[in-house]
């Protein structure tokens, strides 16, 4: 009888143990994984990255610079320094990209794929010198920790810049591996894209991308003892060099399986209905600002860029249009649906490296003058001005036709034409003070927020934005601590903004 027992309970325990794994089997979709792999996750890293930027030029830091404005009635937007916490920043930075990036680590080096490291760390520094260049103080040793904290502490931005430039340095040495250490394919096409969408498994162009980086970060620095243009410019040797490095997406037509693939500022996005061309960033192109007549002939990119008898709108103002139809901004070739995102280019680098040697002395002036004519040169040939065209401008007044005539102001208003609607543009305004000096005839703009004061009371131009609402309702000690519930909390410097 007891062996009659044992032998039903067993019977009754498998038979359980059959139920539950045939339960759990049923609950568990195949076509819905829960693990991934790499070459799956860096992809959205990169693209969403990439994009993110795109997004906050057209709502934030492109108003800011006036390379656009808005068309009709005067509206107390962030044109006039009205600036409200904005989300995007933030959302963008730790929850589209960030949340991606240490889980995509983690499973590169627990399977040896060196090259998703590298592009892994190379990718977080970029994310986080934009946030911070933005914001100022930021999350980051604490970030995306959840089991340590919901309310991480904000790291002083003189931290976040050297971790940016310790994680190049390490995404440096992961890029520079052989393939050896690379267990998965670092770009795959088949059957399906996937893995290095930006180089296409290219690894030398983020080594470039990377210096590039760095390079951009320690350019910064113009009010810190720390500056040594030497060192950008060692940076610089190893950076981005042709017009084909450029670190940038190619936009795609939308198809069923491909969603959200046309370009943020196209006009099948329509992001850009209210928004039309600064005045100021026209008159960059028209011969006012740069020749000093406007009846003097154009520069070949304002066909290209926006149209020959654009005017734009000044900030507050709004005078350029009633909002009717479709933007002209669609005219831009940044405008296009399937156009490009350039991130960090030749051009840019160029003039990187014309900056910094022109900074670093007489000895280096005539690298400072050919890097000049260079960044002009990039960024014709990118957005396709003729060749005809192009090398009469180089001629031109508008143009220094001498090392010895090159001053800081034609390096930096050639470089504020060539990353239009890049947000690294805002970043050269503040550190530069927003000088008329440099940028002759940047408007203030009209009806302007009351509480964007300098420290002697005058009106004074925008040094950061906002935290975002979720910030100041969810992490309210650490905005408290930046002093971010001021009203003026917008016109205070960065850290690399203060002597």
């Amino acid at each position: 009888m007891k062996r009659i027992i044992i032998i039903a309970v067993l019977i009754f325990t498998l038979g359980i143990s059959a139920c539950e794994k045939g339960f759990l089997d049923v609950n568990t979709d195949p076509n819905n994984p829960t693990a991934t792999t790499p070459n799956f996750l860096l992809p959205s890293i990169i693209a969403n990255g990439f994009a993110m930027q795109g997004f906050e030029s057209y709502q934030l830091t492109g108003l800011l610079t006036q390379n656009v404005g808005r068309r009709g009635a005067a509206n107390s937007g962030v044109e006039q320094y009205f600036l409200a916490p904005n989300v995007r920043p933030f959302q963008d930075t730790y929850q589209i990209v960030g949340t991606n990036i240490p889980p995509m680590i983690d499973i590169a080096q627990s399977e040896g794929s060196a090259y998703y490291v590298g592009a892994g760390k190379i990718m977080y520094a970029l994310i986080l010198a934009h946030a911070t260049d933005l914001l100022g103080d930021i999350p980051y040793s604490e970030a995306f920790k959840p089991a340590l904290t919901i309310s991480p502490k904000y790291d002083k931005q003189e931290e976040i810049y050297a971790a940016v430039d310790k994680l190049l340095d390490e995404g440096i040495v992961e890029m520079q591996k052989p393939a050896s250490s690379n267990s998965r394919p670092f770009y795959i096409t088949s059957p399906s894209i996937s893995g290095d969408i930006l180089y296409k498994g290219v690894t030398a162009s983020w080594i470039k991308l990377a210096y590039s980086l760095k390079a951009r970060q320690a350019n910064h620095l113009v009010k810190k003892a720390s500056y040594n243009p030497t060192t950008i410019l060692s940076y610089i040797d190893k950076a981005i060099s042709t017009n084909s490095e450029d670190a940038q997406l190619q936009y795609q037509a939308v198809t069923s399986t491909v969603l959200n693939s046309t370009n943020v500022l196209g006009a099948t996005r329509g992001n850009l209905g209210a928004i039309t061309f600064g005045r100021f960033f026209i008159e960059m192109l028209n011969g006012k600002n740069l020749l000093g007549d406007a009846a003097l002939p154009d520069d070949p990119r304002l066909a290209i860029m926006a149209f020959p008898t654009a005017t734009g709108t000044q900030p507050g103002l709004n005078n350029a249009q009633a909002v009717v139809g479709v933007s002209d901004f669609y005219s831009s070739w940044y405008g296009q649906d399937l156009g490009i995102m350039p991130v960090l280019t030749n051009a840019e680098t160029r003039f990187i490296e014309a900056e910094a040697a022109f900074r670093a002395g007489p000895a280096t002036l005539s690298r400072a003058y050919t890097a000049y004519r260079a960044g002009i040169i990039a960024h014709m040939d990118k957005i396709g001005v003729p060749v005809p065209a192009r090398d009469a401008y180089m001629l031109s007044a508008a143009v220094a036709q001498s090392a010895a005539t090159l001053t800081l102001k034609n390096i930096m208003e050639q470089k504020y034409i060539a990353l239009f609607m890049n947000p690294e543009s805002w970043t050269d305004l503040r550190r530069l003070d927003y000088s008329q000096t440099i940028y002759t005839n940047f408007y203030y703009p009209a009806g302007a927020n009351p509480n964007a004061k300098d420290a002697a009371g005058l009106p004074g131009y925008p040094q950061r934005l906002l935290y975002p609402l979720t910030e100041i309702q969810l992490n309210p000690a650490e905005v408290e601590k930046q002093g971010g519930n001021s009203q003026n909390y917008l016109m205070k410097p960065l850290w690399w903004n203060i002597q």
